[in-house]
């Protein structure tokens, strides 16, 4: 699962298992490959006998800045690709709430779009001191369907879930922790390493009683997401083939080609 040049990385610290992104050169920017294991990511990790915890973080400077230029423009005109974008979005959802062992995220940068849903579908959230959450599905014409809509109500208020979604505002870790989006802020050179510690602690702990706690925990996410889930997951397909979403990607990614060939 760790093989070297992959999307993302498998790598084991004892009975932790550490999930990186591993698109440094793209801030870990979701493309069609990744997209893919992360959603079967998850049923392999809970094949894994020796396994009891993971932490999942970024290669790099970012943990991930959403979906990949390239990839996003793609949907515009492929239907296939949209249809089967959904299901994998429709999957990673429902398999992170299923998944059976404790997952902290290590935020070491911006986690934005599906980045920042992947973040806050962990257990246990620490952020860099530097790092944020965003999530600018709107902003970009799309509907927030890949998890903004399902997990936001669950951890703060349906005010300050408006705000953010409506705006796409960044939210600073600080910031993240008042609102309940995050469980504290820790400096970015010992991110990595509290967050193993903590993920230790948590595969220390006697492991039937923390898998039917948590069990029992995805029964009421579920519950209480089902609805939103699909309702946002068919809105945000309906939105990738719009004409605001067309444009402002089509401007997005033209300014970033023009930046990285010093144009900008």
């Amino acid at each position: 699962m760790g093989e070297a040049g992959s999307v993302l990385t498998v790598t084991a610290d004892g009975d932790v298992r550490v999930v990186t992104l591993n698109r440094p050169d793209r801030l870990n920017g979701v493309s069609e490959e990744l997209h893919r294991r992360l959603a079967e990511i998850w049923r392999e990790l809970a094949d894994d006998p020796k396994a009891r915890a993971v932490v999942l973080t970024g290669a790099g400077r970012a943990f991930s800045a959403g979906g990949d230029f390239d990839h996003l423009r793609r949907h515009h005109t492929d239907a296939e690709l949209r249809e089967r974008s959904i299901r994998l979005d429709r999957t990673i959802q429902t398999e992170m709430i299923r998944f059976p062992l404790p997952v902290v995220a290590a935020v070491n940068g911006p986690a934005v779009g599906l980045g920042c849903s992947l973040a806050l579908g962990c257990d246990l959230v620490l952020m860099a001191d530097d790092a944020y959450l965003a999530d600018p599905h709107i902003s970009v014409g799309l509907v927030a369907g890949d998890g903004g809509v399902t997990l936001w109500p669950l951890l703060t208020s349906l005010l300050r879930v408006k705000e953010y979604l409506f705006t796409g505002d960044r939210i600073p870790a600080e910031t993240a922790v008042q609102l309940g989006l995050a469980n504290r802020v820790v400096p970015s050179a010992d991110l990595h390493q509290e967050a193993l510690a903590l993920a230790h602690r948590l595969a220390a702990q006697p492991p039937e009683a923390l898998r039917a706690t948590k069990a029992a925990l995805a029964a009421v996410v579920e519950q209480a997401t089902r609805g939103g889930m699909e309702a946002a997951l068919m809105a945000e397909r309906a939105t990738m083939t719009s004409p605001d979403h067309i444009r402002i990607i089509d401007e997005l990614a033209s300014r970033a080609e023009r930046r990285s060939k010093g144009g900008e």
